[in-house]
Order: C-alpha cells, then sequence, then structure tokens
C-alpha cells in the first residue's frame, strides 16, 4: 500500500472541498481534473496516487471516503470506473456513482444525492470527464420523494 499523500490545492472555501483520488490508470484524469476544480473555486485535496507507477486502487478508497464522510464531495478515477465504485460503495453513508456522460452525473446528484463521482479514464473522453466533474458539483439534490429513497440504502445491510 503506497503511503497516502495529500497535497491541497487551497480555493474559494464557500464552495467547498473536492478530493481526489485514482490508480496509476486513472492519474492522467486526475490531475486534469483537479486543476479543472481548482479553477472553478473550489478547495482540491489530492489523496494520490502522485504518479504513473502501478498501484493497486484500493490503497486510494478509504482517505477519500474519510474526506467525503467529513463533509467533502469526492472523485475517484481508476481504468474502468468499476473496482472504485465497488470499493467506495462499502461504506456506509458513501453514494458513489460511476459515470459515463453528463446525464448520469446529472441524475447521480439529483435522484441519488451521490457524494463520489466515479470515472474510468479507458472508457470516457477527458472533455466528457470534464463535464461530468462540473455537472457533479453544480448539480444539487432534488430530495422530496428521493430523500426516502436515499435513506433506505444505508439501512440495507441492518
Amino acid at each position: 500500500m503506497e503511503d497516502t499523500v495529500i497535497n491541497i490545492l487551497e480555493g474559494n472555501h464557500s464552495k467547498g472541498t473536492v478530493v481526489f483520488g485514482s490508480d496509476h490508470a486513472g492519474f492522467e484524469y486526475k490531475e486534469f481534473l483537479k486543476k479543472a476544480a481548482h479553477d472553478l473555486g473550489y478547495t482540491v485535496m489530492d489523496c494520490g496516487t502522485h504518479s504513473t507507477d502501478r498501484v493497486d486502487y484500493p490503497d486510494f478508497v478509504l482517505p477519500v471516503v474519510k474526506e467525503v464522510l467529513a463533509g467533502a464531495k469526492g472523485v475517484l478515477i481508476c481504468g474502468s470506473g468499476i473496482g472504485m465504485s465497488i470499493g467506495a460503495n462499502r461504506f456506509k453513508g458513501i453514494r458513489a456513482a460511476l459515470c459515463f456522460d453528463g446525464l448520469m452525473a446529472k441524475f447521480a446528484r439529483t435522484h441519488n444525492d451521490a457524494n463520489i463521482l466515479v470515472l474510468g479514464e479507458r472508457f470516457i473522453g477527458k472533455e466528457l470527464a470534464l463535464s461530468c466533474l462540473e455537472i457533479f458539483l453544480t448539480t444539487a439534490f432534488l430530495g422530496d420523494r428521493h430523500t426516502r429513497r436515499v435513506e433506505k440504502l444505508d439501512t440495507l445491510d441492518d
């Protein structure tokens, strides 16, 4: 397991914090998207990886999950997005959504109150990934009838 080094880029605290994590297969997009989030005014936390050297994707899930449970929004990126989704969704209170387009990102937020956006670098173009990020960060949860459904998710293993 790689030691987790967290780098922080200060932004406009009123917009909140976005925490990023990736493995080697998601490193390029992580670097691109964290700059985009910072340019949008968010404080950015980077939980690694910090190079394209091969690493194990599960090692980057927990640091992101901890920050999301403390109130940040999260972004996890690996080759397909599947492994990161599986890992993140093991934690109560986490709603990680693997998205391949803006509509999925919109519904992840509006209907499911997703708090982690998951992307697969090998399956989505860079500009589409940017669109997913922007929509994810700027779209609010609708609440109402969706609140009851989302609350039920945390009771499934009770």
